[in-house]
């Protein structure tokens, strides 16, 4: 095998309500949604609908896609997006933007009215403080600078939970849940039912395999030239040391960067053989079998110096 540095994927016994799939995965029962929801935004709700799990959405075709956790709809109409952060990309605002864009243009069909939006509360749950001001709870909408107090009425709302949490009127339930993300506590009857949900899941066959196979569907994807970060074509000087007629049969449109990537995905996360990676790229980027294994002894070399 050829020796990189890929990331490593989790096994399902090692994740917990802070992954996106597991989080995902329990959410989808209303039972324990409902009830977190309603601990959040301190609001009665009678019955929620699931509208889609690890739904993938778009705005347009050159747009950029986004997986949506969990998307539900209640009794009033009213819609929420629930997320889970577990890292800090410094990017928050922006993202909860983004995904309250791309809500509001799934709502929205074609010819309808403006006044047809739905309220919508984009929730992400953080396991770190991303303001530092310590808050369990930030809830945002817009309003008037000039005129204290005048709101948009947009009916959009973003609300940020904070696992680091020190301060705010929360409630007992939704402390529970902080500290069974925080730390796997057990501490009442809710994060009790949440922890062996959590548990049934790891022991389900069903949910293993499903859990292999997205994974493996995603590390195709990125395998495949979508990964961020490489400009098309080949870069100068990266050409030496390969042979002659290397750019053989190449695909226009990908990079050297996306080839190498796909095969050290296809190697330490996808655990490939040389024989099988070699016939994945040649297919996937339309390299003649000589400059794929060139490609392949080149990643070898560079790791081993």
């Amino acid at each position: 095998m050829i020796e990189t540095n890929v990331r490593k994927q989790k096994d399902l016994e090692e994740l917990t309500l802070l992954d996106d799939y597991m989080f995902a995965h329990v959410m989808r029962e209303t039972r324990y949604l409902k009830p977190l929801l309603e601990y959040i935004l301190q609001i009665k709700i009678v019955k929620i609908q699931l509208i889609d799990t690890q739904k993938t959405e778009k705005e347009g075709y050159n747009s950029k896609g986004i997986r949506l956790d969990v998307y539900v709809m209640d009794e009033n109409g009213i819609v929420y997006n629930i997320e889970m952060q577990s890292s800090n990309k410094y990017n928050l605002p922006k993202r909860l933007r983004y995904y309250q864009s791309v809500m509001d243009v799934h709502i929205l069909k074609p010819g309808d009215d403006y006044r047809k939006l739905n309220k919508t509360y984009v929730i992400f749950i953080c396991n770190y403080d991303p303001f530092g001001v310590g808050q369990y709870v930030y809830t945002f909408e817009n309003i008037c600078r000039e005129v204290p107090g005048l709101p948009l009425m947009d009916e959009a709302y973003k609300v940020i939970v904070n696992t680091k949490g020190l301060y705010g009127n929360i409630s007992g339930e939704l402390k529970e849940f902080i500290s069974y993300l925080d730390g796997g506590r057990i501490t009442g009857a809710y994060s009790r039912e949440l922890d062996d949900a959590v548990r049934a899941i790891k022991d389900s066959e069903e949910r293993r395999l499903e859990y292999m196979l997205l994974w493996v569907r995603d590390n195709e994807m990125r395998a495949e030239g979508y990964s961020e970060g490489h400009s098309e074509g080949f870069s100068e000087g990266h050409s030496e040391g390969f042979s002659e007629g290397h750019s053989e049969g190449f695909s226009e449109g990908f990079s050297e960067g996306a080839i190498t990537d796909a095969i050290q995905i296809y190697n330490d996360e996808m655990h490939m053989s040389v024989e099988e990676i070699t016939r994945k790229i040649m297919s996937r980027f339309g390299l003649n079998e000589k400059t794929a294994l060139d490609y392949i002894a080149e990643i070898s070399r560079e790791k081993t110096v």
